[in-house]
């Protein structure tokens, strides 16, 4: 991979690692009441990235082209979640609405130049577990 390859891919990482750690404070932080005014689904939402988040780092970390594909989905599902809880519930406002489009447009971006840079699962075929 060349050096921008590299900071494109440390650029996700962090991305999503802030993320992660974002989520993983309010947890600890306000347990799992966190989101508590907010409807189930969407407090069920906002939990699942702890978990997402820190899977598209590991898959990214692997150079799995599944990282781009669940980091980039990820990264729309929120963008459309936020901003619609922002328009439809008065003072549901924060930094990622502003933060996270940023984000999404610099993922979609740089997608190409991950999945180039990224293996083909064709390109290394599965060997057999004894050969």
């Amino acid at each position: 991979m060349t050096r921008a390859t590299w900071l494109v891919l440390a650029a996700w990482v962090a991305g999503f690692t802030v993320g992660t750690v974002f989520h993983l404070i309010e947890l600890l932080t306000q347990g799992f009441d966190v989101y508590g005014s907010m409807p189930g689904w969407l407090r069920v939402f906002w939990v699942s990235l702890t978990v997402i988040d820190p899977f598209v780092v590991i898959l990214l970390l692997l150079r799995s082209r599944a990282g781009i594909w669940l980091g980039c989905a990820v990264m729309v599902a929120d963008v459309v979640v936020n901003w619609s809880v922002a328009l439809s519930i008065p003072g549901a406002t924060g930094p990622g609405l502003i933060t996270q489009p940023l984000f999404l447009i610099f993922l979609l971006g740089t997608a190409p130049l991950l999945w180039k840079a990224f293996p083909s699962p064709a390109a290394d075929p599965p060997r057999h577990p004894l050969a």
